[in-house]
């Protein structure tokens, strides 16, 4: 059987990914004069080219930092209780307050409201207070002489280059997170030319200085994202002692009438989205916390992929407006990294596809567990245990 043809817009996309590889890599002075002459040939003017990758220089920390990224091993308890802390919600209250009208206008122009803003603003950079202290030419150009995902990284210093000629971005000094993402929200340089909104009406989009310019682009990527207006993101539940755990999982999504006829019921209050679909979210298993994940859920993965960093900011964004703190449950012991690792090399040898062994519980890892509980007749609830490494 014939395989059909990759879309247009995919196999442009392959090609891109394929040229980036072709380019990276080799000396670094050698991939810079590369870069030159890609940006001119791109238009822009020689002088200014010239001007805007003089300081640039390789960064062996920022390599480090992208290969550095343990805290995606924690589990949600975990990691939810090291990120929020009473300090940090009650700024996020005061935060709320003193920029009422920039929120007030941000949902009003973009659907968005202020929990999940203020929610990323915290994560991203404690309100501010953090921002980076990485060069953030230096940041992409390394990551895109870096072989791993030049794809990703080198059509950034070209977005780069361009707020560099609006003079939104000086190359010796703007500094960031590590992978190139610049002020309170961390928005890469792409984002900031396709969403950047002026928001105090200085001329200059200015997410490092500017509250009301970080806020109101960070709703409007959101809303360029699929971010639904006037819709609930996540809800806490209370779930049955026994139902059918392969349900359970971001993939499948239900209408919350059918959620409601097996026994999943609010924590507080009553359902939020009544009349959507929605997918029943265990992070730690049936015997710890749940939550009703509703479509704008998914629109968070935009912003950050990793499963445990999108919950713990969604649930942050409804503490933040007024839900009670989670109940954490008693689920079974998780693995330690070392233990996940083995477990998905013993997934992998069944001819799973849980990506890099990492030690990492994400999705593919996720969906694979979830199979290999239902075949042996464990609770299919996508949260791997040493039972179910012993199993296996």
């Amino acid at each position: 059987m014939f395989k059909t043809a990759l879309p247009l817009a995919a196999f442009l996309l392959s090609l891109s990914a394929a040229q980036a590889l072709a380019q990276c890599g080799g000396s670094f002075s050698d991939f810079v004069t590369g870069l030159k002459a890609e940006a001119q040939a791109k238009g822009h003017d020689a002088d200014t080219v010239a001007r805007f990758l003089a300081p640039v220089r390789q960064d062996p920390k920022v390599l480090a930092a992208d290969r550095r990224q343990g805290v995606f091993t924690l589990d949600f308890t975990t990691f939810s209780r090291r990120l929020i802390s009473q300090s940090r919600l009650d700024t996020g209250l005061a935060k709320a307050r003193e920029w009422d009208a920039v929120f007030d206008r941000a949902e009003t122009e973009y659907g968005v409201p202020r929990g999940i803003l203020l929610a990323f603003w915290a994560f991203e950079t404690d309100y501010g207070a953090f921002q980076g202290d990485f060069n953030t030419v230096n940041a992409l150009v390394t990551l895109s002489h870096d072989c791993r995902r030049p794809d990703l990284f080198r059509p950034q210093v070209f977005h780069a280059l361009t707020l560099f000629e609006a003079g939104d971005l000086d190359p010796a000094t703007t500094t960031g997170a590590w992978a190139g993402e610049i002020g309170m929200v961390q928005m890469l340089p792409g984002d900031i030319l396709e969403n950047g909104v002026d928001g105090d009406g200085d001329g200059h989009v200015l997410l490092k200085t500017s509250v009301p310019d970080a806020l109101l682009s960070g709703a409007k990527m959101l809303a360029h994202f699929g971010w639904r207006r006037g819709e609930p993101w996540l809800q806490e539940v209370t779930v049955p002692a026994e139902m059918d755990w392969r349900q359970s999982g971001i993939a499948t999504a239900l209408p919350v009438a059918d959620w409601a006829a097996m026994g999943v019921r609010p924590r507080s209050g009553d359902w939020q989205g009544r009349g959507l679909s929605a997918s029943l979210i265990l992070p730690q298993g049936h015997k710890g916390p749940a939550f009703i994940a509703y479509p704008n859920f998914g629109r968070m993965f935009e912003w950050n992929q990793s499963f445990t960093y999108v919950l713990t900011a969604a649930y942050f964004a409804t503490r933040l407006s007024g839900a009670p703190v989670f109940a954490p449950g008693n689920p079974d012991a998780g693995l330690d990294q070392e233990g996940m690792k083995r477990l998905q090399q013993k997934l992998a040898a069944r001819g799973h596809d849980v990506g890099a062994i990492d030690g990492i519980l994400g999705a593919g890892t996720r969906a694979a567990v979830q199979v290999e509980q239902a075949r042996l007749g464990l609770p299919a609830d996508a949260w791997p245990t040493a039972a179910l490494l012993s199993r296996l």
